[in-house]
C-alpha cells in the first residue's frame, strides 16, 4: 500500500474526479479529499492510496506536474 499526497487541487475537485485519474495506472484503494471541518469545503489537497507500490510510482511519474483539470497539478 502506498499513500500519495496530491496537492494544489481545485476547490471544486471531488473524490469522484480524482479517482479515475489514478485508476488509469492501477488499483485505487481509497481517495481521501481533505475538507475544512467547519465549512465542508475542500482544503485543496487529497491522499490517494494505491495497493501496488509500482503502480503508484507509475501514477506519480505520469501525473506529477501535469494539469489535471479539476485537479490542477500534483
Amino acid at each position: 500500500m502506498k499513500k500519495i499526497f496530491v496537492g494544489n487541487l481545485d476547490f471544486g475537485a471531488t473524490e469522484e474526479s480524482i479517482r479515475p485519474l489514478f485508476e488509469a495506472y492501477g488499483t485505487v484503494e481509497r481517495v481521501s479529499l481533505v475538507t475544512d471541518r467547519d465549512t465542508g469545503r475542500s482544503r485543496g489537497f487529497a491522499f490517494v492510496e494505491m495497493t501496488d507500490s509500482a503502480e503508484a510510482d507509475r501514477a506519480i511519474a505520469a501525473l506529477n506536474g501535469t494539469n489535471l483539470g479539476a485537479a490542477r497539478s500534483m
